[in-house]
């Protein structure tokens, strides 16, 4: 178990310092740099401050451990706008929220991967014990350790952690479900829209739809191919730039409802009539996805579902389930609107 003074050690710095950056003393002056490096080295050891009365320095109390009948957990969004505005991620939260609750446990933090890059974020978010918290993207090694370290069971949503529990869908299959949905209804040139450039290949909805193509023997364009970096203005930059050069499919893939309904509004405004024109499916049934204009085919996932399952797999490793760490895959279903 870590000490103060191999915090200290790590930091480059006196326990004296550790001690006052831990219960954020401002009486002596200290550079950014160097409180920077505590919390970094707090967060990478996994430390601990000590309880014990008897101590010559005082430090950050730790909670005491949570008893069996008021079990608190944390969420960790995958977030890469605002906090709070992507209706996917919200959607798995309530279902968990309305798991935790009917239990009558409590949801102690939500938290998102880019708050928890500041080692201070992370470490007294972890102050209060928790039984268990859910993430839902891949985080860095290092916060991944030290969420380890301090809570006794996570589940994932999707994440690439083989070591936990995951709830997660079949991403391959989906895109190729997508596909044929779209083959069935006439449309022969199909493109894609996700993702970033730097690994499209080693996307799995793209290499679902790479695979279909091939085997429906339909048409492969590396100018159907856009990347739309998980972002609504550069997907909707790209189809007016695909639209300038004259090369927009006969229908797109959206590998997200938030980003397929971009398309369906630049298409709009760029007067490209949907579906007669272009026919657009996107993936994940959100809720606004059917008030779109036209309302949006998708590829519907189990999304509120998610989030009951996993506080659920929650609730067995609390209540003694030690099995090896599984992989609860929930099915899709094709969705048809207006858009197709």
């Amino acid at each position: 178990m870590s000490t103060i003074r191999d915090v200290a050690a790590l930091a480059n710095v006196s326990a004296a310092t550790v001690s006052r950056v831990l219960n954020h003393d401002t009486k002596y002056k200290m550079t950014e740099e160097t409180i920077e490096r505590v919390w970094k080295a707090v967060a990478e050891l996994g430390y601990k401050a000590p309880t014990s009365s008897q101590d010559q320095m005082r430090y950050v109390h730790r909670p005491e451990i949570v008893s069996q009948n008021t079990h608190k957990f944390g969420c960790i969004l995958n977030v890469q706008g605002g906090k709070y505005n992507d209706p996917y991620y919200l959607s798995i939260l309530s279902g968990f929220e309305e798991a935790v609750m009917k239990k009558g446990y409590e949801i102690s933090f939500i938290r998102t991967n880019q708050e928890l890059e500041n080692p201070k974020v992370l470490y007294s978010t972890f102050q209060n014990p928790v039984s268990g918290v859910i993430i839902m993207n891949t985080l860095e090694d290092a916060t991944f350790t030290y969420l380890k370290n301090q809570t006794p069971y996570i589940v994932g949503i999707d994440t690439d952690h083989t070591d936990i529990d995951n709830i997660a869908y079949d991403h391959y299959g989906a895109a190729f479900m997508a596909i044929q949905h779209l083959m069935d209804r006439g449309y022969k040139r199909i493109g894609f829209i996700g993702g970033f450039a730097e690994n499209m290949k080693t996307s799995r909805r793209y290499n679902g739809y790479y695979s279909a193509l091939h085997c429906f023997g339909l048409e492969y364009n590396p100018e159907w191919v856009l990347a739309s970096n998980w972002d609504e203005e550069h997907c909707e930059s790209v189809i007016r730039q695909a639209y300038e050069k004259k090369v927009l499919p006969d229908a797109y893939f959206v590998a997200s409802d938030l980003m397929a309904i971009g398309v369906l509004r630049t298409l709009f405004d760029l007067g490209v009539k949907v579906p007669d024109q272009v026919a657009v499916i996107g993936l994940s049934n959100i809720e606004i996805s059917k008030y779109s204009n036209p309302p949006l085919s998708t590829i519907s996932l189990p999304i509120h579902d998610m989030g009951r399952v996993a506080a659920r797999t929650l609730f067995d490793r609390i209540e003694g389930d030690d099995t090896p760490a599984k992989v609860v895959t929930l099915s899709a279903e094709v969705l048809r609107r207006s858009s197709t």
